[in-house]
């Protein structure tokens, strides 16, 4: 969505609408809500900000067409590998801090929140933070000399890639987002901290998805 929807609601975080506050009703409304429900944008005074508001979620929702396999959502972005790269950067975080490996390493672990095993190539390691490429559920770095270290239980950092179909997003926003290599096609969601043409990074992960 091009515009943020706080910006044209009535901003008295009234409750009405049964929510605490006019920002949760923003998220609300990103996330499939309407408009009318909001008892102050019927009033004449607000009538210019529902149209606009109302023509943009419509917009909004005819740019989300990935469905997830998984929890009934819909993702407004795909995220694809970086242009030569096998697949979205994914940075991990081991919750076990004994974990030793170097860039280079196959490793095998499971996302907090995610029921399946990740197995994985390490690119680079800053601050116990481990930047790597999915493999698959399976492991495909070849024979037994490459078996992979498995390092239990991470949290899912960030993802860096780039968004398909020529879609656009903000600095700042929260997308539901599906990373090309996931194997439930299951729709993720974070907030844009960065975005430099179509790359952008990703960070504050939720595979919790309502």
């Amino acid at each position: 969505m091009s515009i943020n929807p706080l910006k044209l609601l009535p901003g008295y975080n009234c409750g009405r609408c049964g929510l605490p506050n006019c920002r949760a009703f923003a998220r609300h409304l990103r996330e499939g809500g309407e408009v009318d429900e909001c008892p102050l944008m019927g009033q004449e005074r607000y009538a210019a900000n529902r149209a606009e508001l109302t023509e943009a979620l419509a917009s909004a929702r005819d740019l989300a067409p990935y469905p997830g396999l998984v929890g009934g959502m819909a993702a407004s972005i795909m995220l694809a590998p970086l242009p030569g790269e096998p697949t979205c950067r994914e940075d991990i975080y081991p919750l076990d801090r004994d974990v030793r490996v170097k860039a280079g390493d196959a490793v095998t672990y499971r996302p907090l929140g995610c029921p399946i095993a990740h197995h994985a190539v390490v690119l680079k390691v800053e601050h116990s933070v481990l930047t790597v490429h999915l493999t698959g559920p399976l492991n495909r770095m070849g024979d037994d000399d490459h078996r992979p270290q498995d390092l239990g239980i991470c949290m899912i950092a960030a993802f860096e890639g780039v968004v398909m179909d020529d879609r656009t997003v903000e600095v700042g926003e929260t997308v539901r987002f599906i990373p090309h290599q996931c194997m439930m096609q299951k729709v993720h969601s974070g907030v844009v901290v960065s975005s430099e043409g179509e790359r952008v990074r990703i960070e504050g992960i939720d595979l919790k998805v309502y």
